[in-house]
């Protein structure tokens, strides 16, 4: 259950030229009967989840507010009920969907969202937590009654065809919800507000036109991003130079104008000219260079560069210690891969102060991650925590994408074996929604980002998608045009991918000499305890004595992490003689542990005795075991059976000469000596 409320200011903002919209998405420990964590035992600052879920929830519904609405606005959505089975992200966007519809405040349309699921080739609606994580696709979608405008996807190298299938299925129970949505709001709906957009002077808006279009179209025509954005910022200073000072209404509306100005520049140089500011065809990919292996000290590292986005990514490998704990609603779980995405202000030109990552930084380092997460080894082949950081190094569009493409590359040169390497790539739309015409843009620059109607992000492996996300600024596109975007975004990740594999074919056979070794070795599960000892000490002492990492797993796996190969060696052996068992025909150099009428018993191995029956200590009669042996005593004997039970008997005299002349019964002589082994 989610609760999920809409408020909005009772004035105006003045002064703004953007929509005042926040949205918050909180999850509450009591939901699922547990309490937080940590010494203030309260929920505190927004988890990963919280966050990228509040995004999920802004995305879609930004777009549907009218021009001009300039109050603050504000969705929070509390989680008030978890069942641990389902999640609620998309309840809470279908909620904030519900109460926008039943609020004052005049969204164009009402939306709603589903996740659809493949397990099995077949598409679920709202599959549950584990019908995910055993299925191959995870794709949340929202939309209107007639198209869709958001959609965030993890896949597991899903083809193309199968998530066009998958988007339409969503898309048929997206308008079943908005049904009841519509009649929830016609039953208990507020009055919409009416928002008078302020719209420039006609006179002014021609003049500006008249007088600008053409030095503004040559100025976004350069190539150089920052040349370009500072010979734009020219034209229109020349103009208001023009002016006088104090009619401020008419700059204001020159200004206001001159914005509209660019977005007709960019969409008439497509849909009219037929070609991009840049000069590119539709589908082609800008320049694109790689390196590895630049930095000496990083276990992996990378410089992809496409056009004017430079991503300088690192790979760092890890122990099980450094994997990331992560409390939420629904319990706790542990996080072996991380990919963190970083965005300076110099990467754009710009002067701001470092603060730690907002909300941008922190979904596209998600999208990077959802990207390349398929292609990871599992921790049973590769016992590795991972963490990847993509240092963004200069940007003109879709730094995610570098991300994801240096990623890989980072990977590789660790010499993590990657199941196939991945790519990514941004694709735009120009729509006229009057005409219907359009044209699908590949590998889309800052200024097709911004004034384009559509962010298509699509990454994959050669065989299919492994990530998506797609958000429309338009009423919507249709399945065609969608089809059309998939295929052009396959055709630009494999000729990306194949200059990737031009720098780096294949994962470094090794790892880099300053990662950690980690050697995995299998044990008994119910010898776990005889390596852990009582209260850890056992353990402990380990690696007191070694000076490594050592990890047991609860299906008897241990991983032994140590940059010297020689400690790890011995810790090994120390585990190995606390858990091994003893092989039927094998000497041992044991310690009699206890004396009975009918024998000794011997420990042959840590904590593991087996009896030396009196008719085995030697090869003549014995009539007391102890003028034989002693407790404590060292002795050399030989394993002769091994019962299913575990049950172990032992021979002492299969390891003793024969007395010579065949003497059987000669008493007991303690001077017979164990023949050396």
């Amino acid at each position: 259950m989610v609760l999920v409320t809409a408020c909005y200011s009772s004035h105006e903002r003045e002064g703004i030229d953007f929509l005042p919209l926040t949205v918050d998405y909180r999850e509450n420990t009591y939901a699922s009967g547990r309490i937080p964590g940590g010494f203030f035992k309260r929920e505190g600052k927004p988890p990963e989840k919280e966050v990228l879920t509040s995004r999920v929830i802004d995305r879609p519904i930004r777009p549907l507010f009218p021009d001009g609405w300039r109050r603050e606005t504000q969705v929070v959505a509390f989680v008030i009920s978890a069942d641990k089975e389902n999640d609620s992200d998309v309840l809470a966007l279908t909620g904030a969907s519900a109460a926008l519809a039943l609020s004052e405040i005049p969204l164009q349309a009402t939306i709603a969202a589903v996740r659809v699921g493949m397990l099995d080739g077949k598409l679920l609606i709202n599959p549950t937590y584990e019908q995910r994580r055993s299925g191959s696709l995870d794709l949340v979608v929202a939309g209107s009654r007639d198209a869709l405008v958001m959609v965030e996807a993890g896949a597991k190298e899903v083809s193309e065809e199968d998530m066009i299938l998958a988007l339409d299925a969503g898309h048929g129970a997206i308008r079943q919800i908005i049904d009841e949505i519509d009649s929830l709001a016609a039953a208990a709906g507020k009055t919409k507000l009416k928002v008078d957009a302020k719209s420039p002077d006609p006179t002014v808006a021609a003049e500006v036109e008249s007088q600008l279009i053409g030095p503004l179209a040559d100025a976004m025509r350069i190539r150089d991003k920052l040349e370009s954005y500072s010979a734009v910022d020219k034209v229109l200073e020349d103009y208001l130079a023009t002016l006088p000072q104090e009619d401020a209404e008419r700059r204001a509306d020159t200004k206001s104008v001159f914005k509209g100005l660019k977005e007709k520049v960019l969409r008439d140089e497509v849909l009219e000219r037929g070609q991009r500011l840049d000069g590119r065809a539709f589908d082609e990919i800008r320049n694109i260079t790689c390196d590895v292996g630049l930095l000496p000290r990083a276990h992996g590292s990378a410089v992809f560069t496409r056009g004017e986005t430079q991503a300088l990514v690192t790979s760092t490998l890890g122990t099980a210690d450094d994997q990331q704990k992560i409390e939420l609603v629904d319990g706790e779980t542990y996080r072996r891969f991380m990919l963190h995405y970083n965005f300076p202000p110099f990467s754009v030109g710009e002067v701001k102060f470092l603060r730690g990552p907002g909300r941008r930084e922190i979904g596209h380092g998600n999208l990077a991650e959802r990207s390349l997460l398929p292609v990871v080894p599992g921790e049973d082949t590769f016992p590795y925590t991972i963490r990847v950081v993509s240092d963004i190094l200069e940007s003109n569009g879709s730094s995610s994408m570098a991300s994801v493409c240096g990623g890989t590359l980072a990977l590789m040169d660790a010499g993590v074996p990657l199941k196939a390497p991945v790519a990514g790539v941004a694709m735009g739309l120009i729509l006229d929604e009057t005409t219907g015409r359009h044209a699908v843009l590949s590998d889309i620059a800052g200024a097709e980002d911004h004034y384009g109607d559509m962010d298509f992000k699509v990454a994959g492996t050669a065989d299919g998608i492994t990530a998506l996300q797609m958000d429309i600024k338009v009423g919507g596109i249709t399945a065609d045009i969608m089809q059309q975007a998939l295929e052009q975004a396959k055709a630009g990740r494999l000729h990306i991918l194949e200059r990737m594999r031009a720098t780096l074919q294949d994962p470094r056979t090794n790892i880099s000499s300053h990662a950690p070794r980690i050697v995995t070795i299998q044990i008994p599960v119910d010898k776990i305890r005889d390596v852990i000892g009582p209260g850890g000490k056992t353990i402990r002492s380990i690696i007191e004595r070694t000076g490594v990492k050592i990890d047991v797993e609860d299906d008897g796996r241990v991983n032994v992490a140590s940059s010297d190969d020689a400690s790890a060696q011995k810790a090994i052996s120390i585990i190995e003689e606390l858990t091994a068992t003893p092989e039927l025909n094998k000497s041992y150099l044991g310690t009699v542990q206890r004396i009975t009428d009918f024998g000794a018993f011997v420990e042959v191995l840590p904590g593991v005795d087996g009896l030396l029956h009196v008719s085995e200590i030697a090869h003549y009669r014995v009539k007391e075991v102890r003028d034989e042996l002693q407790e404590g005593e060292k002795v050399l004997v030989k394993v002769i059976n091994v019962d299913p039970s575990g049950k172990i008997r032992l021979s002492r005299k299969a390891l003793l000469d024969r007395p010579a002349g065949g003497d059987q019964n000669a008493g007991n002589r303690r001077d017979r000596q164990p023949v050396k082994s």
